[in-house]
């Protein structure tokens, strides 16, 4: 069971009072209800310091009191909506090339073509939420001095755990102005210093921000407890080194100058505290994620406890939809909203033959052929339309002797078809009796069941048949040697057999129905099969990806050492690559990386929230900040001990090492995307893009980038957030972002 911090808040229900507001009523008064608590009654108890920490906590996890909904700590925005880590993941996602999302609310959208405004309530709220946690810490910093504890005769044991309390309080600030410093740029600035009630908030440089970040962060970072000492979910002092790490990394962006060997330092204090890879990827991302090693500091989740639509529960049901299973996720439904574009699958996989695949099957060059138009052809991804001749696979006379053979895919059960002589309906044939001899203009052939056919037609004696074939491997480097057929899987958009075999030294064969009346191999080893050829030989025991391509003669196969990238968790079945339309579900892939099971395969405690925590730091990340500062620059580091970092991290992503690289691929370039890779969804895609000068102009490209379908430059002004019109106008002390 999990010992979470956030049970606290949710027994003790604390009332916090806020001190922060551009525009704020003075809240120093007495109170005339004499049932009302004010902070004097909660701080006079040091039992309830603790609850007061963990409301701290859950105000990255929960947007209201009461959760999931009923009273927001903000007004405006949906609770759901408007929560923090939902509205963080919001900003940093939906304007990239990870996500695109299938709503219209309000000015969501706006996110999507990036042409927001000062006025887009989805980044007011961001703001506000940010805000709103900055003052929630400075309270509690206030109220914790040593003057205040004296005050209230708070020693002992009780005085040790609250001066804790205190620098974890002010990790959360400083966590919280790290998000203002990053979207935001020169916002209002209010610490513990400035007094309870109505003030004008000054606004502070992005530089003098940053020097005050890091200031509290060096304050601190020997005081809160070492890594992995402290209760799960509260800050210690790796969480304080990741965070330093990160400001220092994005430096250049922030304040214009290098911290790259900065960066590396608070990296390596990380790398030396005893932290590890989770060994399977996707266990990071499951409901019982709070057993990992790798995870530095999370945003806590749980089902029944920490009830919320934002956090963890919208990243998993805000991207479930069209044909997945709610059953596989752990939860009760989805909402089909979020997927990724076609750029960002290319990080794994290769674009062009995914879109070959998707092109209909041509004719042979060298052979004679007839054609094969019905009503299956758009159904089983022929073409576009039903009963077109010009469009229809085709049979091939590989001797040129008027016996014509191929292998054609029947997506739907009792599919009609027949025989034409070209692309054109001028001489065609078909079968008035159904018993197997063909007649000019005849009745339509039928396949009884889906799948795909042998068919060969003999225009000598007009007779024609149709086997449905299931394929696999049989050998003795197979699994099931000579006596059992190790299955292949069909893939019905390119029309390709294929299976991941482990195979040992010796050879083997396709053969079809787990019967040898056909049987295929290869007589010169030259790549092209024939029937009853000779066996393919494995020299080299292994994990191999087999291929077997079948439709109109030559018949051909492909055998692959196999390392692929399991971090690819792409749905596909009902989802299209390209995206026509963002508001459209089934437009793009859909993503399986998170869900509310277990890694033993046991659902979550509850299914309409979840219990899978948001990994906020986890080490991968800190590997791949390492290498991209010794990349860049940066001291104390060194390219051999970065070549290694990314190669452990490839090395569990392909379970082999056979996604490693060299030293000449690790580039600036490969970083980013190797970060696309590992982090996607995690709320990093903006932040990288900017800090690589991918995320506005015309360097790189995405769909619906800037409203366009194949994407457009971007202003530079959309590097960061405008400060909301309404916080502008209240305050005559801040000033605009630039171009807003």
């Amino acid at each position: 069971m999990k010992t979470k911090i956030y049970n606290i808040f949710i027994a003790v229900g604390l009332v916090v009072l806020v001190a922060f507001s551009s525009c704020i009523n003075d809240l120093d008064t007495t109170p005339l209800d004499k049932d009302v608590v004010t902070s004097g009654d909660v701080y006079a108890n040091p039992d309830n310091y603790k609850g007061v920490l963990a409301k701290l906590y859950a105000g990255l996890a929960v947007s209201g009191q009461e959760g999931p909904a009923g009273m927001n700590d903000l007004s405006g925005l949906d609770e759901g909506f408007g929560q923090y880590l939902r509205a963080y993941w919001y900003a940093q996602e939906l304007p990239t090339d990870e996500a695109v999302i299938a709503w219209n609310d309000g000015n969501l959208r706006d996110y999507q073509e990036m042409n927001w405004s000062s006025n887009n309530e989805f980044i007011s709220n961001m703001y506000y939420r940010v805000f709103y946690q900055i003052a929630l810490t400075n309270e509690f910093i206030r109220e914790t001095t040593p003057e205040k504890l004296n005050e209230r005769g708070i020693d002992g044991n009780y005085r040790t755990d609250i001066e804790l309390y205190r620098k974890e309080a002010r990790f959360l600030r400083a966590l919280s102005y790290w998000h203002a410093i990053d979207m935001f740029g020169n916002v209002p600035f209010v610490t513990e210093e400035d007094a309870v009630g109505s003030f004008f908030p000054e606004q502070i440089s992005r530089a003098d921000l940053f020097n005050y970040i890091e200031s509290e962060l060096l304050d601190i970072e020997n005081q809160l407890s070492a890594p992995g000492q402290s209760e799960y979910g509260r800050a210690d002092q790796a969480a304080v080194w990741t965070l330093l790490a990160k400001l220092y990394l994005n430096a250049k962006v922030y304040i214009n100058q290098e911290k790259y060997s900065e960066c590396i330092t608070y990296c390596n204090k990380i790398l030396n505290a005893g932290f590890s890879l989770e060994p399977e990827y996707q266990h990071l991302f499951l409901a019982d994620n709070h057993n990992s090693n790798e995870i530095i500091f999370p945003i806590i989740q749980d089902g029944n406890r920490i009830k919320t639509y934002g956090g963890v529960t919208f990243i998993i049901k805000a991207g479930l939809g069209g044909s997945m299973d709610p059953a596989e996720f752990g939860v009760d439904g989805g909402w089909g909203g979020t997927r990724v574009t076609k750029e960002f699958v290319g990080k794994f996989l290769n674009l062009e033959t995914l879109k070959n695949a998707q092109i209909p099957l041509k004719s042979a060059a060298n052979y004679p052929v007839i054609y094969v138009p019905g009503g299956y052809q758009e159904a089983s991804g022929y073409s576009a339309g039903n009963w077109s001749p010009d469009s229809a696979p085709t049979l091939a006379s590989k001797n040129s002797d008027d016996h014509y053979e191929g292998y054609i895919y029947f997506a739907d059960d009792n599919s009609e078809y027949k025989f034409t002589a070209g692309p054109n309906w001028d001489l065609n044939w078909g079968d008035d009796n159904a018993d197997g001899t063909l007649e000019q203009n005849g009745a339509n052939l039928i396949a009884p069941e889906a799948g795909m056919y042998k068919i060969n037609v003999n225009l000598n004696n007009f007779s024609y048949t149709a086997v449905k074939t299931d394929w696999g491997l049989i050998g003795d480097a197979t699994p099931g040697s000579w006596d059992n057929s190790t299955p292949m899987e069909f893939d019905p958009a390119t029309k390709v057999w294929s299976v991941v075999a482990e195979l040992g030294t010796g050879s083997f064969k396709f053969r079809a129905n787990d019967a040898w009346d056909i049987n295929l191999g290869d007589n010169d080893a030259d790549g092209s099969l024939e029937y009853n050829g000779a066996n393919i030989t494995v020299d080299e025991p292994g994990k191999y990806l087999i291929q077997l391509y079948l439709a109109i003669p030559d018949y051909t196969y492909s055998v692959e050492k196999y390392s692929s990238d399991g971090r690819a968790m792409f749905h596909t079945d009902g989802q299209t690559l390209e995206i026509e339309s963002m508001f459209e579900f089934t437009n793009g892939y859909a993503v399986k990386k998170w869900k509310n099971v277990t890694s033993t395969g046991q659902p979550g405690s509850a299914v309409d929230f979840v219990d899978t925590d948001f990994p906020l730091f986890r080490l991968a990340d800190v590997y791949l900040m390492y290498a991209e500062a010794v990349l860049r620059g940066g001291l104390g580091g060194d390219a051999a001990t970065a070549l290694n970092y990314v190669n452990m991290i490839r090395t569990r992503a392909y379970g082999d090492e056979g996604g490693n690289i060299t030293s000449a691929d690790l580039t600036l370039d490969f970083i980013l995307d190797e970060r696309a890779r590992e982090l996607y969804w995690e709320a990093q895609r903006r932040t990288d893009l900017i800090r690589f000068g991918k995320f506005s102009g015309g360097d790189y490209l995405w769909e619906w980038k800037g409203a366009v379908k194949d994407g457009r430059s971007i202003d530079a002004k959309f590097d960061i957030y405008p400060i909301p019109a309404s916080d502008v106008i209240a305050n005559p002390n801040l000033t605009q972002n630039s171009g807003y």
